[in-house]
C-alpha cells in the first residue's frame, strides 16, 4: 500500500495505554467504569467474567487516553487451560501498556497472587500505581497501609462500587501519563461483525486471521462476553473485526452477564459495516442461527456467511448441509456463503475478496437514467399484475441512498409484493448487489 492510500491523522495521535491489572474478583471491571464515565465494561460477582483484553477510550482534564480492562491474573494455571490463556493475556497488556493500575481488595489484603503479581510488574519496568478498592468507609481505609510492604509505592484508597476517591486517582493517573504516542499513518479500517451462535468458532477465526490469541477461546459456549475490536492486515488491507458474544437464545433466558453482553453485540452490529454469519457445518443449521441472520439483515449491514468447522464435515453431512442451505437460507440467497475450517485455515484467504465484493454491492449506486432504463424494459416485458380492474402504472423510479442500496420506485396504483420482490431479483440480475440487502419501497401517486 502507498502512502497515497493512507491519510496522516493527526488529530487523533496513538493513545496512551493505561492497563488495569489484578487478580480475579477485584474490582477491575467497576473501576473502570469509574474511569470512563460509563458502564460498558461488565460487572458481576463471580470470578473470570472479563476474559479478554478490552480497550475502552477515558478523558479526564483534558487527556484522552485508552483504558485496558484485563481478565484475572493467577500464578501457576494448568498449561494450556483457560486460566493459563487469561493470565497470558494480562500479561500482554502489560507489556502493551504505558502505565499499569494493580488493583487489590482493601477488604481481603494482598495475597499470595498479588505478590507473585508484583514480580512480574518489576520485571516489566512498567509504572504503577498501586490501588487499594473496596475502601467503602473511613474504617475499610485504615488497612491501606498494608499494601505498603509491596513496594510499589503509596497505595491509592478508592471505592469502585460508590466513586469514592475516583476523581483522585483520575488525576494521579492523568499525572503519571506519557505524552501521546508519535501520530501514524492511519488508512479507511472497514468493520466487519463477527456474529454467530456460541461456541462456532468467532474466536476461533478471528485468532486464525490475526496470528495471535488476542481473543480468548475455549470449548466452553459463551466464552467470549465482551465484543473485541481486532486491527488486522488480512487480504491487503487492514480491517477491524468485531469479535461480540453468542448470542444467547431468548433475552428473558439469559443471566444478567448474558443479557448486559446481547446489548453490546447488538451495539457492535450498529457499528460495523459487513457482517460474517459463522455457522457451525458440522451440526444441523439452528433456528438461532436464522435469528441472527435475521438480525443482520434488518439492520442494513452487508453480510457473508462462513460454514465454519468444514474439518469436521463427512460426505453424509454434505449431502444433508445442501438441503439445509437450500430450504433455510433463502431468504439471503444473494450472501456470499465460504466454507471454512477457522482450525486449519482452510479457506480464510477467501473471506477478504468476498468481504470487499459485499461492501462493494453495499455502496453501489445506479444512476438514474440507468435505473429508469431497466425498470422499464423490466416492465415492458414483465408489467405489474393488474389489481381491482386497474393495472397500476410505474412512473419512474429513483436510489435516495446506500449502504445499503434503497429504491424508491412511484406508481400510479399499489404494487403487490410479490412484484416488489421480483424488480428486486432482476436488480440483482442486472447490477449484483452480492452480499448486501436491497430495499425496494413504493409511494403511489394518484
Amino acid at each position: 500500500m502507498t502512502t497515497s492510500d493512507f491519510e496522516l491523522d493527526s488529530e487523533k495521535p496513538q493513545l496512551p495505554i493505561v492497563a488495569v491489572i489484578g487478580r480475579p474478583n477485584v474490582g477491575k471491571s467497576t473501576l473502570i467504569n469509574r474511569l470512563i464515565g460509563r458502564r460498558e465494561a461488565i460487572i458481576e460477582d463471580q470470578p473470570g467474567v472479563t476474559r479478554d483484553r478490552i480497550k475502552y477510550e477515558a478523558q479526564w482534564n483534558g487527556r484522552t487516553f485508552i483504558v485496558m480492562d484485563t481478565g484475572g491474573w493467577e500464578p501457576d494455571p494448568e498449561p494450556q487451560s483457560i486460566n493459563w490463556r487469561i493470565s497470558a493475556g494480562a500479561e500482554a497488556a502489560i507489556a502493551e501498556a504505558d502505565l499499569l493500575l494493580l488493583i487489590i481488595d482493601i477488604s481481603i489484603g494482598a495475597l499470595d497472587e498479588e505478590r507473585a503479581l508484583v514480580n512480574v510488574i518489576r520485571k516489566s519496568g512498567k509504572p504503577v500505581l498501586v490501588i487499594g478498592n473496596k475502601a467503602d468507609s473511613p474504617e475499610s481505609e485504615l488497612a491501606i497501609h498494608e499494601l505498603w510492604q509491596l513496594g510499589l509505592g503509596e497505595p491509592i484508597p478508592v471505592s469502585a462500587l460508590h466513586g469514592r476517591g475516583s476523581g483522585d486517582l483520575l488525576d494521579l493517573v492523568v499525572a503519571a501519563l506519557p505524552e501521546s504516542r508519535t501520530p501514524e499513518l492511519v488508512d479507511h479500517v472497514r468493520r466487519v461483525v463477527l456474529l454467530g451462535r456460541p461456541n462456532v468458532g468467532k474466536s476461533s477465526l478471528l485468532n486464525s486471521l490475526a496470528g495471535s490469541t488476542r481473543a480468548v477461546v475455549d470449548s466452553i459456549a459463551g466464552t467470549t462476553r465482551d465484543p473485541i475490536d481486532e486491527e488486522i492486515e488480512f487480504g491487503g488491507a487492514t480491517w477491524r473485526f468485531i469479535d461480540t458474544a453468542g448470542i444467547r437464545k431468548h433475552a428473558h433466558q439469559a443471566s444478567g452477564t448474558e443479557y448486559y453482553a446481547m446489548l453490546r453485540t447488538e451495539s457492535a452490529l450498529e457499528r460495523g459495516e459487513v457482517a460474517i454469519l459463522i455457522i457451525d457445518a458440522s451440526e444441523p443449521i439452528a433456528e438461532q442461527d436464522l435469528r441472527i441472520m435475521s438480525k443482520i439483515v434488518d439492520s442494513g449491514r452487508a453480510l457473508v456467511i462462513a460454514m465454519n468447522k468444514w474439518d469436521l464435515v463427512d460426505e453424509d453431512r454434505r449431502v444433508t448441509l445442501d438441503r439445509e442451505k437450500e430450504r433455510e437460507l433463502n431468504q439471503v440467497e444473494w450472501a456470499e456463503r465460504i466454507n471454512i475450517s477457522a482450525k486449519t485455515g482452510w479457506h480464510k484467504d477467501r473471506l477478504a475478496p468476498a468481504l470487499n465484493k459485499a461492501l462493494e454491492s453495499w455502496q453501489m449506486r445506479i444512476p438514474t437514467s440507468k435505473l429508469n432504463s431497466f425498470l422499464a424494459g423490466l416492465v415492458s416485458a414483465t408489467p405489474p399484475p393488474v389489481r381491482g380492474g386497474k393495472q397500476p402504472k410505474i412512473l419512474f423510479a429513483t436510489q435516495p441512498s446506500t449502504c445499503p442500496p434503497r429504491f424508491v420506485i412511484f406508481a400510479s396504483g399499489f404494487l403487490e409484493p410479490s412484484y416488489r420482490r421480483f424488480i428486486e431479483r432482476r436488480l440483482r440480475e442486472e447490477f449484483g448487489f452480492v452480499g448486501t440487502p436491497v430495499e425496494v419501497s413504493v409511494r403511489v401517486r394518484t
